[in-house]
């Protein structure tokens, strides 16, 4: 009995190795707070750009097609398209540096096979909801609000697509990533919020969790 014992509990941690080699373990929880940080300041800055142009609802009250009017969208829609594509920017060179610093402390190759198909597997759905939200706004302010919710959907999606191949507690943000935008599809009008919630809130707590989970020194 008790080397039947041994035997399942080796087994057990064949299997442990085996799965944790399968899986990209360098991921910087401290990448993910930065990130919402960055999200945070951004979504603010998103807020005074609204704010300049009267307000959101005055905005879309106002007098439609008139010149006025599609002028101040055309500048609106230029200020928040740079706005997440500096947060997009400073969210992937930090979580490059820091995740490189982590695997080069672990003796582990930063683009192995599994780091690729990470990457792969992250990419399909955020690059085509990328192409979908330029759709959006090709399409006209109409469908400007749609933006924000198509946003945290479609990364959702990424994160629970690529969750196989890396720690299982992404899944979980990754759900309430969809959660968020769905619900700011019934909410059009607090597009801001829902979008500071979900790429600044969650993933602040989110990293904070990773880091104690993984990255602090025990």
């Amino acid at each position: 009995m008790e080397n039947e014992k041994q035997q399942l509990e080796a087994l057990k941690d064949i299997r442990k190795m085996m799965q944790e080699s399968s899986k990209f373990l360098s991921l910087s929880g401290l990448s993910g707070v930065f990130a919402g940080i960055y999200a945070l300041v951004g979504a603010y800055l998103g807020y005074v750009e609204i704010s300049k142009a009267t307000t959101y609802n005055e905005l879309y009250r106002g007098a439609y097609n008139t010149q006025e009017y599609n002028d101040t969208y055309s500048v609106l829609k230029f200020k928040i398209v740079f706005i997440c594509a500096a947060v997009l920017f400073l969210s992937l060179l930090t979580a490059f540096i820091l995740t490189a610093k982590k695997a080069k402390k672990n003796n582990e190759k930063l683009f192995d096979r599994t780091s690729k198909k990470v990457l792969w597997n992250m990419m399909v759905p955020l690059a085509a909801g990328g192409f979908f939200c330029f759709i959006l706004l090709y399409h006209g302010k109409d469908y400007f609000l749609l933006i924000s919710p198509a946003m945290l959907l479609f990364y959702g999606m990424a994160l629970i697509n690529s969750s196989k191949f890396v720690m299982h507690d992404i899944k979980i943000l990754g759900y309430l990533e969809i959660i968020l935008g769905l619900t700011a599809c019934l909410f059009l009008g607090y597009g801001i919020l829902f979008w500071a919630l979900g790429f600044g809130v969650l993933h602040i707590i989110y990293g904070i969790y990773m880091w104690f989970k993984f990255d602090r020194v025990k």
